[in-house]
């Protein structure tokens, strides 16, 4: 049986100038691998400025579109995609922008009934004089991802956080500053617009940070996560109405806390272009789910193909991803 993608030539962004840099390596590196598995001619872009040129020059039938971070997952890219008229994988221009802002993302979330946590966006100096909300509270950037730039400040700390003025601060003005919600560590997934599953984080070092996120044994998965049935069921519920509000397309991960104590669940924020490394929570959801990473690769690939006005890939690709689109309800 011919392989799923032979014939068609497929462009993997990956690297970039982000912060999420080395994570993004790993993503498309992955994905790149997976692809030529699929029988695709894979050409691997380390996308710079000159991505339009490049890209022009290679003609892909279809881009995906491994990179996370500023630029490349905020609608920068997805803009030079659309102008050159390639089908690419995630979310769309708007989606991706309006995601990646967490003030505008939460404000839409909040106004299309999925809860989120208080807090706001305030001068990084003003945080950095005096606490600007009781602790405890997070902040983080506004615009950044894989927790860069994520700051803890517990209850009975004497000061706030001093390194958002420091000059190797590179994450704007304003931060988003937010109370802390104790319990449980959650990710959804959503694929297609229907739940996957809830998985419970664990982190080594008691907050889930960038070395939780992506270094070795940083964190432990508890997938699916032993939750109360409600709760399972209001966090895929959450996650499929963020997937939605935001005008999202493809496969997103939405990041959750749980108050098991309060029996409070809050939605954080929505990944439009989730981690694809071998520590990364879609991939092991959909794992979980009876579809493996290559079928995973090919439905994303597929579904960025079909929606660029070209038709299937493959003539199994309808069925390919069907076990991970499947609601764990």
């Amino acid at each position: 049986m011919a392989a799923p993608l032979a014939g068609h030539h497929v462009a993997v962004l990956l690297g970039g100038p982000s912060s999420e840099r080395e994570v993004s390596l790993v993503s498309g590196r992955e994905c790149a691998d997976a692809l030529e598995r699929l029988g695709a001619e894979v050409s691997r872009v380390d996308a710079g400025r000159d991505l339009a040129q490049v890209l022009a020059g290679l003609k892909p039938d279809v881009v995906f579109n491994a990179l996370h971070g500023a630029w490349g997952e905020d609608g920068c890219v997805q803009g030079v995609l659309e102008t050159l008229g390639l089908p690419y994988t995630h979310c769309g221009v708007l989606a991706s922008a309006l995601a990646m802002d967490k003030a505008k993302a939460k404000a839409v979330l909040a106004a299309a009934g999925v809860a989120v946590p208080g807090g706001g966006l305030f001068n990084r100096f003003d945080v950095a004089r005096g606490h600007v909300l009781p602790p405890p509270y997070v902040v983080k950037p506004n615009a950044e991802g894989s927790s860069v730039g994520v700051f803890l400040v517990m209850e009975g700390a004497n000061s706030p956080p001093q390194e958002v003025v420091a000059p190797s601060w590179t994450f704007g003005e304003e931060v988003m500053v937010e109370p802390y919600i104790r319990g449980k560590e959650l990710a959804a997934g959503v694929m297609d617009g229907k739940g996957m599953m809830v998985t419970e984080i664990i982190p080594r070092t008691g907050f889930y940070d960038y070395e939780a996120k992506y270094g070795e044994g940083g964190s432990t998965h508890v997938c699916p996560a032993d939750l109360p049935a409600h709760v399972t069921e209001k966090a895929l519920k959450l996650a499929e109405m963020a997937h939605a509000a935001l005008g999202c397309r493809g496969v997103t991960r939405s990041d959750l806390r749980y108050d098991d104590i309060n029996d409070v669940l809050v939605l954080l924020e929505v990944n439009t272009q989730p981690g694809m490394t071998p520590t990364s929570l879609i991939p092991e959801q959909a794992a979980k789910q009876g579809v493996g990473f290559d079928d995973l690769v090919l439905w994303i690939t597929e579904d960025a193909y079909a929606r660029g006005g070209a038709g299937g890939i493959a003539s199994t690709g309808e069925s390919s991803g069907q076990g991970a689109r499947q609601s764990q309800r």
